[in-house]
């Protein structure tokens, strides 16, 4: 069974950076694609960046294009999420997701909360 476990949120100023860590465990990491999503308060969670299996693809959504880049090491089974230009509107837990079994993200980890301050 993959288990997925974010790391390194924390709160920082706007305009400032942080780097998202997701160790993953379990499963074939390999061949997973793997998505960064959020979910700010009282909003639904929405996508925020993906990288395919053989991370020769990215996407991002419009909003934090230029400011984050996804990648992924998978002899270390971990993605990241650098994240910089920060501003408050990323206040939200971001969660790390996997592509296992089906082609919908199906497996998740529990969150990390980033805070953006004005």
């Amino acid at each position: 069974q993959v288990q997925l476990v974010e790391s390194g949120g924390g709160l920082v100023q706007a305009g400032g950076s942080l780097r998202l860590s997701c160790a993953a465990s379990g499963g074939t990491f390999s061949r997973y694609t793997m998505g960064w999503f959020r979910q700010a308060p009282g909003k639904e969670r929405e996508f925020v960046a993906a990288i395919s299996w053989s991370g020769g693809s990215t996407y991002g959504r419009d909003s934090v294009k230029g400011r984050f880049t996804i990648s992924r090491d998978d002899a270390k089974k971990m993605v990241y999420l650098q994240m910089n230009s920060l501003k408050p509107e990323d206040t939200a837990v971001y969660y790390c997701a996997a592509k296992v079994s089906s082609t919908q993200y199906d497996t998740w980890g529990p969150g990390t909360q980033v805070t953006v301050s004005s």
